[in-house]
């Protein structure tokens, strides 16, 4: 019986499969690979294609906007540096426009205080014209009054009254210069 056993001993290895079941095993394991490449593999492909296209377009699409965006702040940064060109030409500008002004409004006020100035000259000048000949009279009117009273006659008559001042005047006006010229 131990050879029975033995026997059945081997046939029973649980560690060896059956012939039967290792070549089922491969018929199936065949089945299931023909199957899996057939429909699965190229759903897996297909799919996997589609994913990697997608991630391309995705990645083409990016560099597109980002070479857009690049040019768009290219364009910005030299609009921004065209703005502050011309913000400093218009500020040099309202600097020259600001500095004709006031050189404009000196002149302007240089004639003003040109013309004021001949204005009060010319108004002295009648004034003074206006004090002389006042003065003359009245000093012609106390020279004649006091020359008929020194002389004892009476220098109504106005040619002699006339010659008399003009006489006296010349004098006070030669010796006024003389003492002027000594000075």
């Amino acid at each position: 019986m131990q050879t029975k056993n033995v026997l059945a001993a081997e046939e029973l290895n649980p560690l060896v499969p059956a012939t039967i079941e290792i070549i089922l095993s491969l018929v199936v394991f065949a089945i299931l690979f023909y199957l899996v490449k057939k429909y699965v593999v190229p759903k897996f492909e297909a799919t996997y294609a589609e994913r990697t296209q997608a991630i391309e377009g995705g990645l083409a699409a990016a560099e597109t906007k980002q070479a857009e965006a690049d040019a768009k702040l290219a364009e910005l940064e030299k609009q921004l540096a065209d703005a502050r060109h011309e913000a400093a030409r218009i500020r040099e500008e309202a600097r020259e426009q600001g500095a004709a002004i006031v050189a404009e409004m000196r002149e302007q006020a240089q004639a003003e205080s040109s013309r004021i100035v001949e204005h009060g000259k010319t108004q002295i000048e009648a004034e003074r014209q206006q004090a002389i000949t006042s003065l003359r009279a009245e000093v012609g009117s106390l020279a004649t009054g006091l020359a008929g009273r020194i002389v004892g006659e009476s220098l109504d008559d106005e040619a002699r009254q006339s010659r008399v001042v003009e006489r006296f005047l010349a004098e006070l006006e030669s010796d006024q210069s003389a003492a002027g010229g000594a000075r």
